[in-house]
């Protein structure tokens, strides 16, 4: 039986926590006034990132892909007292719309902005991560992940989101799709590295959860 359709999806968000006022606002300024609004994590999506933010309530996260702001805000809701979540993207024309919802949800105090290529910023940020979310782009999800790995604290949790990708990962690739190959590349190099344990969870567009051991 086919779970993940529109009215089961829209079950479990009516069972779920209500999604935060803010976050519906930025959620509908996004989807008026920005290219591609369906990157948006989205209010299922944006709980379960809250949720597993507030269990682990992270002093460091790491987030490589800000987009709007909804998932940083969402993970930034567990931060610790004195918490603070780097987040880094590549889109300068998206800074200060990001900006604007930090402040309004008076946690821009707790968020680090970078702007440019996470593969140069990331070498750059001293800290370790407790919590660290992977959602940009897709050819560089090893990359990313072989960065990060080894600042990630003992049973720190690693995010991946779109890991599915739309379903292309269980298809024959077609012929020079980057993406769906990377993807699939990945997914096999989460399953296959001993120092973390993994559940890909097919919620959205998949979102895999790995634990470092």
């Amino acid at each position: 039986m086919e779970l993940n359709t529109s009215d089961i999806l829209e079950y479990a968000e009516n069972h779920s926590d209500d999604e935060p006022i803010i976050l519906q606002k930025l959620r509908r300024e996004t989807w008026q006034k920005v290219l591609v609004p369906r990157m948006l994590s989205g209010h299922l999506q944006g709980r379960l990132l809250s949720l597993i933010s507030k269990m682990i309530q992270p002093k460091n996260i790491l987030e490589i892909g800000t987009y709007t702001g909804y998932s940083t805000l969402c993970l930034a809701e567990g931060l610790a007292e004195n918490g603070t979540i780097h987040t880094i993207d590549k889109n300068e024309e998206l800074v200060d719309f990001q900006k604007k919802y930090f402040k309004m949800a008076k946690l821009d105090h707790k968020i680090i902005q970078y702007t440019g290529n996470a593969l140069d910023i990331i070498p750059n940020i001293n800290s370790n991560y407790d919590l660290v979310f992977i959602d940009a782009d897709k050819t560089n999800y090893s990359n990313y992940f072989d960065l990060i790995i080894n600042q990630v604290t003992k049973g720190g949790i690693i995010l991946s989101d779109n890991v599915l990708w739309n379903g292309k990962v269980t298809k024959k690739v077609e012929k020079n799709d980057r993406d769906t190959q990377s993807l699939i590349d990945y997914n096999l190099k989460l399953k296959e590295d001993k120092r973390i344990e993994n559940l890909l969870l097919p919620i959205r567009d998949g979102i895999t959860i790995s634990r470092k051991l």
